[in-house]
């Protein structure tokens, strides 16, 4: 069985929050995140990573952009990255790219669909959405007293 995971994290892929500004933004996403048709909710989890961890959007990963010459970057190089790094996060996302050998950072490869690193994730399992919107990742952004991005796996 596949799922969809909808993850928030901060735009400052270092940043973490306290743990009363997390359980308040897990409950808004909660509230914004319908569960199924049948009244079952869905599933938040709220993860801290001890290093920078990925957020890919799993199979929905179509293709990666240098942001330096804008040739795309082989997904398979990334994904090759990612498991290298599974075990023990990133201690930094500095990164020489394939294409053109310009140091850069992970974080700012164009990711067709949005991908991301962090130390703090709230996960939403299956939210029965595709993604948030404006004024509700603003109202995330405010209730956890940091910008937030969002990114859509497919696993």
């Amino acid at each position: 069985m596949s799922n969809d995971v909808l993850s928030i994290i901060p735009t400052d892929p270092q940043w973490q929050p306290d743990r009363a500004a997390a359980e308040r933004t897990a409950a808004l996403a909660a509230e914004l995140a319908p569960g199924l048709p049948d009244g079952v909710e869905v599933e938040i989890d709220t993860i801290w990573h001890d290093a920078l961890a990925p957020v890919d959007c799993g199979t929905n990963l179509e293709r990666i952009g240098c942001p330096h010459c804008g040739a795309s970057i082989d997904t398979e190089w990334y994904a090759d990255l990612l498991e290298s790094h599974c075990e023990d996060g990133f201690a930094t996302l500095a990164v020489e790219v394939p294409c053109c050998g310009a140091a850069t950072s992970l974080d700012v490869l164009d990711y067709d669909w949005p991908c991301g690193f962090a130390r703090f994730e709230i996960a939403i399992w299956n939210p029965e959405r595709n993604w948030f919107g404006h004024e509700e990742l603003a109202s995330i952004s405010d209730t956890l007293g940091h910008p937030v991005k969002q990114i859509r796996a497919h696993i």
